[in-house]
């Protein structure tokens, strides 16, 4: 069976998110676009950008593991969703370690959490949001290495 292509994965990403909102009650799939997008100008592969598109849609309860896993995908994209969602009471270290021993999947979050502490999103929140998402995000950057910005 043939794999999904970017177009087939991008609208199951886009109908998987439909009705969802972002924090700042923006339409969910413009983050999925955004990080894919990230993803391709950061020199990510094919699955790198079909990750992005999925990379919150098990953590969002938008698709099943099991539905993810039933997808026509190589093994590396499922994988990298499934190192990228952080589990119900998981701890921050060993979700980013996950990231961390999963090949490709650091370039994912790596775009993910650029537009998630894009500044102009970040604004739109209340202060005590924005400076408990601003904390987390630069903690997560720290315990994956990544470099400010």
């Amino acid at each position: 069976m043939p794999y999904l292509t970017l177009a087939e994965i991008e609208r199951l990403a886009r109908d998987a998110h439909q009705g969802q909102t972002d924090k700042a009650g923006r339409p969910y799939a413009e983050h999925l676009q955004a990080v894919a997008e990230g993803v391709r100008l950061r020199g990510g592969s094919d699955e790198q950008i079909a990750a992005a598109w999925l990379h919150d849609s098990v953590e969002d309860d938008a698709l099943s593991a099991d539905r993810l896993a039933a997808l026509a995908l190589p093994r590396t994209v499922k994988d990298m969703v499934l190192a990228v969602s952080k589990r119900p009471g998981e701890e921050t270290e060993d979700y980013t370690r996950r990231i961390l021993d999963t090949p490709g999947a650091l370039l994912v979050k790596e775009a993910d959490l650029a537009h998630n502490a894009d500044p102009a999103r970040l604004a739109v929140l209340d202060e005590p949001t924005r400076i408990r998402l601003t904390a987390k995000y630069a903690r997560v950057r720290a315990l994956l290495g990544l470099t400010a910005g």
